[in-house]
């Protein structure tokens, strides 16, 4: 799975990056390092004519959106908090996705991410210690996980309210390829950029198709090391978090 990652990248990087066309971006957001549930990311999207102006021409769009999918038909967003993953081999099933999956599908850039491995030192309770790892691009590129968004209406808001509708997301996961594996089972789903316009395009909805355009990293191109602890606590922030260990941690992993 995907609990945590790392977004530093400046709007005007991803938009020469994804060759945006609209840029969607009331705030701009600092280079977060420890990106948790909840929080606002960056993501791209592509709006198809009619949904934000009838007869415009489809374009690409660089937006937040919350981490953390909240469906359409669901009467509290506090539900987004537990949806910050869906599982490939079955979003185009589930209640929750299948929607997303068939039109709203979008990219979420990342540096990389964290899973944490648990060593062989216990806690005092018994528990295995869990080390962190961050897993990025061994080229430094970015990463553009595979993702879907929704746009929830809150009923209790005004027509006019600006925060009446929300718009949230989630990070397809896949099983780990192997040089990461090890670690965690269960990895992001990564798009190549000469996958992205397919990926993004809300006019296409064949299952089959659209799975296809998603394989787990290659071999070798993700690398991960160990990195501190400090992680773990989400009010910790800064590239530190990135670093490499300077000492490796007995994690019994290889």
């Amino acid at each position: 799975m995907c609990g945590r990652y790392a977004s530093s990248r400046r709007p005007e990087d991803l938009v020469e990056e994804f060759e945006i066309d609209k840029v969607e971006v009331k705030e701009t957001l600092q280079p977060d390092y420890n990106v948790a549930p909840t929080k606002q990311v960056y993501a791209v999207v592509e709006r198809s004519p009619g949904e934000d102006a009838e007869g415009a021409a489809p374009e690409r769009q660089l937006r937040t959106l919350r981490w953390g999918l909240v469906p359409f038909w669901a009467k509290d967003p506090g539900i987004g908090s537990k949806m910050i993953n869906a599982r490939m081999e079955t979003v185009h099933e589930k209640p929750a996705y299948r929607r997303a999956f068939s039109s709203r599908r979008c990219l979420l850039p990342a540096d990389g991410y964290y899973e944490w491995y648990p060593t062989e030192q216990r806690t005092k309770a018994g528990k295995p210690l869990k080390q962190p790892f961050f897993i990025h691009p061994a080229d430094g590129a970015v990463m553009a996980m595979a993702g879907l968004y929704e746009i929830w209406r809150d009923p209790t808001r005004e027509e006019d309210d600006p925060l009446r509708f929300l718009w949230t997301c989630t990070v397809l996961t896949t099983s780990a390829e192997d040089s990461v594996g090890h670690i965690h089972d269960r990895m992001p789903l990564l798009v190549e950029p000469d996958r992205y316009a397919a990926w993004l395009d809300p006019s296409s909805s064949d299952v089959d198709q659209l799975k296809r355009l998603l394989v787990p990293a290659a071999p070798g191109r993700l690398e991960a090391f160990p990195v501190s602890t400090e992680v773990n606590n989400v009010r910790n922030n800064g590239p530190e978090l990135v670093e490499p260990l300077t000492t490796e941690p007995a994690t019994g992993a290889s």
